[in-house]
């Protein structure tokens, strides 16, 4: 086979490719084979047909055509490998000479995807929630761990939000009670808003022996009720006092006021970065974006938002609920679904051209050991081994697309090491506390995001 490849204008080349007769013959030989198991004639068991007696029967037309339906994909497959082409769209194949018989040519038309430039990229700033805890919320942290060692206590004054009431409540509808809401001695915290949106609001002032009867429609319902309410006692919750020895008899870990209140500090900055941390990456993608002012392919959007709507069906059907039912109850088809995924599948193309195109500027590359390294996790993370992993790729001819991804990772993670982060005000936030590493740590960032699109389980089959 010969091939060659000309540059056209817009992102589209053309494939020329020749098949020489001798070649093409192994080609025909295979579809009189597959002819032979689908011709029955006499005296010949399915499938054992020999060519010559087909040949005789049918001629070699019938084959030749056969051949060219099965072979020409594969031979393009063979020259979009042997010439990098990366495909967008399905090729226009036109065949050239050999219908008949000789040398087969044949010419296709490819859409590719483009190469952008994207200036910027190597200074942008990306805007998160400080990782660092207001005073509000030590404050808040500190109160909630010492109410668990509080008492009540009766007050002599109406009732505030966050006292404790002790009521007897009745709620009829039509003169029927309202199921639950109806019990006596219930402990209710002021300010909790649980029977009705206003429910709070009557009760703000009361105090103990007082009786209460509005009209208030309960939560989860849409007609009202008639509310019968006696308040039994008001009481205020009464937090102990800070000591170092009630840290030390209450928290069975700390010995001090000051190692209590330093773990206080640590839990909540811990979950103030895994917060952070979840929405680094989609920040620095939505700032990598907004560099990005090309027209996109359609037919990359086009496949983009076919991949998200059958992402978004796999979904529903997984928690069992039947897509037809699912697009009657939301009032849409199935186009309409697809359509309303556009936003997401342009951002995402234009991600795609930006990471390639960061990967390209900054010369990342990706090398055996990216490609074992990625075979290792998906094998570890679908139950397989990773030689079954490498070989499905391999077999299905995937692995420049992996390789693709992996190229793309890499540069997610050059970017991360590169974006200024910094609060809502403005103020810098400590990368290399967000990333969890130095910057001279390269243990394996790659594997910790940008594997959603080629992270599929591989069929070793």
């Amino acid at each position: 086979m010969k091939s060659s490849v000309e540059p056209l204008e817009g992102n589209k080349v053309k494939l020329y490719v020749e098949v020489d007769e001798a070649e093409f013959d192994k080609d025909i030989a295979q579809a009189f084979r597959t002819i032979a198991r689908e011709v029955k004639l006499p005296g010949f068991r399915n499938g054992k047909v020999p060519r010559r007696v087909l040949e005789a029967r049918i001629g070699v037309g019938p084959a030749r055509d056969q051949a060219l339906r099965d072979a020409i994909p594969q031979y393009l497959g063979k020259a979009v490998r042997e010439h990098d082409v990366d495909l967008i769209a399905t090729p226009e194949v036109e065949i050239t000479g050999g219908q008949e018989e000789g040398l087969v040519e044949f010419e296709a038309e490819c859409e590719i995807r483009p190469v952008i430039t994207v200036p910027g990229y190597g200074g942008l700033r990306i805007e998160l929630d400080s990782p660092a805890p207001t005073d509000d919320e030590l404050a808040e942290a500190r109160r909630a761990e010492l109410r668990q060692g509080g008492s009540l206590a009766d007050v002599d004054r109406p009732a505030e939000t966050g006292d404790y009431l002790t009521l007897d409540l009745a709620a009829a509808r039509n003169g029927e009670e309202v199921m639950g809401l109806n019990t006596e001695d219930w402990s209710y915290e002021l300010g909790q808003g649980w029977v009705a949106d206003d429910f709070d609001d009557h009760l703000v002032g009361v105090s103990a022996g007082d009786e209460l009867t509005f009209t208030a429609t309960p939560k989860g319902t849409d007609e009202a009720a008639d509310f019968n309410v006696t308040v039994k006692s008001v009481q205020a919750l009464e937090l102990p006092e800070l000591t170092d020895e009630w840290v030390a008899d209450n928290t069975g870990e700390f010995d001090t006021v000051a190692e209590w209140e330093a773990s206080i500090v640590e839990q909540l900055t811990e979950g103030k970065l895994n917060h952070v941390r979840q929405r680094v990456v989609p920040a620095l993608t939505d700032a990598l974006v907004g560099l990005v002012d090309v027209e996109l392919p359609d037919s990359m959007v086009q496949s983009e938002m076919q991949r998200q709507a059958e992402n978004m069906f796999r979904q529903i059907q997984s928690q069992g609920i039947d897509i037809e039912a699912w697009l009657s109850a939301t009032g849409q088809d199935v186009q309409q679904m697809i359509e309303n995924t556009r936003p997401q599948a342009e951002s995402a193309v234009k991600a795609d051209l930006a990471l390639r195109a960061v990967a390209e500027a900054e010369q990342i590359e990706v090398d055996d050991d990216d490609l074992e390294r990625e075979y290792a996790r998906m094998a570890m993370q679908f139950g397989q081994k990773a030689k079954d992993v490498r070989r499905a790729y391999e077999r299905s001819d995937s692995v420049p697309d992996l390789m693709a991804q992996i190229r793309k990772s890499k540069a997610m993670d050059w970017l991360l090491r590169q974006v200024e982060m910094v609060d809502h005000e403005g103020h810098a936030i400590d990368r290399d506390l967000v990333l969890g590493h130095t910057q001279d740590d390269e243990t394996d960032e790659h594997d910790e995001h940008e594997h959603d699109e080629h992270e599929t389980e591989p069929d070793p089959a």
